[in-house]
């Protein structure tokens, strides 16, 4: 373990809110990482959890940089921060509920180095239930931009990928496992704040290859996710993430389509969000004793909100967002 150390190979950046149990594990298993090959240091960044952690893990993991959020500002400021207070040449964004070994860190890290065409580079993400996560990736177009449309469009749009050498180059990589050079993440200036959370990581995969960068997943190696560990706690928190899903699909349109491309996609996802939100939502005021079933009812209220708020304030962002026009 290095720290304290002038010119550092890779900061290790966690974005935490509320997920101390995750982000114990993944901090006891890079505390267990001692490389020859690379220095680095971790920077964790809480995004004000307000629930008196903080402290114990700042005094419990002394070997680690704790930084403390001034609130819920979201994924890609927490991102933002943690590089601000960084000091490596490279920065590897990864989720609290994530378990890395040396292994997957140093091949990430020569294949970047080695690369420099490459602007983002990740790995396989093994799930809790030993099933991998898909790879395949795609930019949100017309194509794509619904099941139903990459069902009819699959032949097509598998055709673009293939595995190579063990290497993988699809649209967009997950931000759970993101590594990046510091020159590239100057480049695209960094993580896009507009985004609260979700599709954050989709965009800031399309920065890189607006500006000729290439995306990359090493197949050959993997760190452990346990998907949605450090999202879904409650029925509440879920209704919460799953609306920013939706929100973040509109911000990301907004911010690469223009003109007559970017009034038929927000209004394919404005009537396709609304129609099956509505026909889950009647199920689920059927069946509302079933938590995964009511969730869908406050999904369909929580997007009539925003869309009647985006009308009001002329904006497609979540009002979660820093740079919501009304933000305080």
């Amino acid at each position: 373990m290095i720290i304290d150390k002038l010119n550092i190979d890779i900061s290790i950046i966690i974005v935490n809110y509320k997920s101390w149990k995750h982000l114990e594990n993944c901090l006891e298993s890079i505390d267990k990482i001692l490389s020859k090959n690379f220095s680095f240091e971790v920077v964790v960044v809480d995004n004000c959890s307000s629930d008196n952690m903080f402290k114990v893990f700042k005094k419990k993991f002394l070997q680690f940089n704790f930084f403390e959020n001034t609130g819920n500002n979201g994924f890609a400021n927490g991102c933002n921060l943690g590089a601000k207070k960084a000091k490596g040449n490279y920065f590897l964004f990864l989720n609290p509920d994530t378990i890395i070994s040396e292994e997957p860190l140093l091949k990430m890290y020569s294949f970047l180095k080695e690369n420099k065409r490459i602007g983002v580079v990740s790995c396989n993400q093994l799930n809790t239930n030993g099933f991998y996560e898909k790879n395949v990736r795609f930019f949100p177009s017309f194509s794509t931009l619904f099941g139903v449309f990459r069902a009819i469009n699959k032949k097509k749009l598998n055709s673009k990928f293939s595995v190579k050498n063990y290497v993988l180059y699809p649209d967009w990589v997950s931000g759970a496992v993101l590594l990046i050079n510091k020159i590239w993440f100057d480049k695209i200036g960094g993580w896009d704040e507009d985004f609260w959370m979700y599709y954050e990581d989709v965009n800031l995969s399309k920065k890189v290859s607006n500006l000729g960068g290439r995306v990359a997943v090493l197949t050959d190696t993997e760190i452990i996710h346990n998907h949605g560990g450090s999202s879904r706690i409650n029925i509440k928190t879920a209704s919460i993430t799953k609306t920013e899903v939706l929100i973040s699909k509109h911000v990301y349109i907004r911010h690469n389509y223009t003109g007559i491309k970017h009034f038929i996609l927000q209004f394919l996802v404005v009537i396709h969000n609304l129609i099956e939100k509505f026909l889950f939502g009647a199920i689920g005021v059927l069946f509302f004793f079933i938590p995964k079933l009511r969730l869908n009812v406050y999904l369909y209220f929580n997007m009539i909100k925003y869309y009647a708020s985006s009308l009001l304030d002329g904006t497609w962002l979540s009002y979660r967002s820093l740079n919501h026009p009304n933000k305080n």
